[in-house]
């Protein structure tokens, strides 16, 4: 017995030592490393006690795993990228990364993250991108698809980013210096960084944050399977009124399966919610929108001779304030434009108030003339849209129109269907309904495009 209680001892030290060992290569200055209570060289289940819990994935939760917290930056000039980088790098495969309230986290370069399987980040504290305009147009991660850049890209295998903190932009000055560029401009070279974006990603999750002050995009998810958002709030307000913000959408994907956003609030001054090509598998539910373009599926069909899809969206509860347009879908049209469809999207009990277009089909898309739209319709086919329970008010700039329904000659649109469409408008009533080019009864009445009263 005393051999043997000797034997495990000296294992146990062994083990430990050499755990140690690892874990010292090297500890940047101000880093430190928490192990769970649970840790043991010879984990087992005793007798009549439960097994630990998962999370999701299978993967073990926030109390059974190593901690790796980092120095807090002490001005918005001390860059804490190395630290943060060789943090998620000793996370990787079961640990957890943690950023403190009251602390401040500096971001100045770009980082590659692709690596990640199976880790945590707790975001209680503000991690905060720095506004080096020259350093980002200069060093970032470039993508075709609209000419996107991003500070950094997220990648891999289960990866949850959680808490009560904020993940700031920082984007006053990229809003100051672009003087109101479209990105779909295309003699603007002048970049916006997106604020959060994934890319060849499986089973990310993200809860609890404040995203704040995007440049551009405030996330876009590519090639990415199952995204999940949850209790998030983001906004992009500036304290400028002579350069506000721009392109600072709330949701963008590319080639995505599965993307789920709930409880979520987005106070933005472009689309609340906006997959892109290539993206099924939608579902969004308790989302609130101000001041925003609205829950749109698209733009699609942009480039000429690509096939773009949207398809199996469910979007229930949301609330749309303020804002450009309600539920809408929208494509390219003209000489150069793509094709492809949008099927089987639904929205349901939509509240909306004081929006432009809280209903409309967009086959025009982006700012094509009527004559070009004419002769080069869009060839993006829209089929199976319920739209059901859609109440509120428009702001009356479409006069008594509070729903347009203009299919493009190009396509095909059928077995689009409205049911319980209550919106009135400050313009005068009865509300109209207007509708061109669908195949077969949608449901309400509707009225051609020559007869809507301003």
């Amino acid at each position: 017995m005393k051999f043997s209680s000797f034997l495990l001892c000296s294992v146990a030290s062994l083990a430990s030592a050499s755990a140690i060992a690892i874990d010292s290569d090297y500890i940047p200055v101000g880093a430190s490393i928490t192990y769970p209570r649970s840790t043991s060289v010879f984990p087992r289940v005793p007798w009549g006690h439960k097994k630990p819990k998962k999370d999701n994935w299978g993967n073990a939760v926030e109390k059974d795993r190593k901690k790796f917290t980092i120095r807090a930056s002490k001005n918005d000039r001390d860059d804490i990228s190395d630290d943060f980088l060789w943090a998620l790098k000793k996370a990787n495969h079961g640990g957890l990364v943690e950023l403190k309230k009251g602390k401040k986290y500096v971001i100045g370069k770009k980082l590659d993250l692709t690596f990640l399987k199976n880790v945590y980040v707790k975001l209680d504290g503000e991690l905060k991108f720095t506004n080096d305009i020259e350093y980002w147009q200069a060093n970032n991660f470039y993508y075709d698809f609209q000419k996107s850049i991003t500070f950094w890209v997220w990648g891999g295998k289960d990866v949850k980013i959680y808490g009560k903190g904020v993940l700031n932009g920082n984007g006053q000055a990229w809003w100051d210096g672009f003087s109101g560029a479209e990105i779909l401009d295309p003699n603007n070279k002048y970049y916006r960084p997106i604020l959060f974006l994934t890319d060849n990603a499986t089973n990310i999750e993200v809860s609890g944050l404040h995203l704040k002050d995007s440049p551009c995009w405030t996330t876009f998810f590519v090639r990415t399977k199952n995204v999940v958002f949850d209790d998030v709030y983001i906004d992009a307000v500036s304290t400028n009124v002579s350069s506000l913000p721009k392109n600072t959408d709330g949701f963008d994907s590319l080639n995505v399966d599965g993307l789920t956003v709930t409880n979520t609030r987005v106070n933005v001054g472009d689309d609340c919610f906006s997959p892109k090509p290539n993206t099924t598998n939608i579902f969004v539910k308790n989302l609130w929108c101000n001041g925003t373009h609205g829950v749109s599926m698209g733009s699609i069909g942009q480039y000429p001779g690509v096939k773009d899809y949207i398809s199996n969206a469910w979007i229930e509860n949301v609330t749309l304030l303020n804002g450009q347009n309600g539920a809408r879908l929208k494509a390219w049209a003209g000489p150069d434009a793509g094709y492809g469809y949008i099927d089987n999207i639904t929205y349901k009990d939509i509240h909306i108030e004081n929006t432009d277009n809280p209903v409309v089909l967009d086959q025009c898309y982006f700012n094509v003339n009527e004559t070009t739209c004419a002769a080069y319709p869009s060839k993006v086919n829209i089929t199976n849209v319920n739209f059901l329970n859609i109440y509120g008010t428009s702001s009356g700039l479409e006069g008594k129109v509070v729903a347009d329904l203009t299919c493009s000659p190009g396509a095909t649109c059928n077995n689009i269907h409205l049911e319980n469409i209550n919106i009135t408008s400050p313009a005068g009533s009865p509300p109209q309904i207007v509708c061109s080019n669908i195949q077969g009864d949608i449901g309400v009445d509707c009225i051609p495009p020559s007869e809507a009263e301003d």
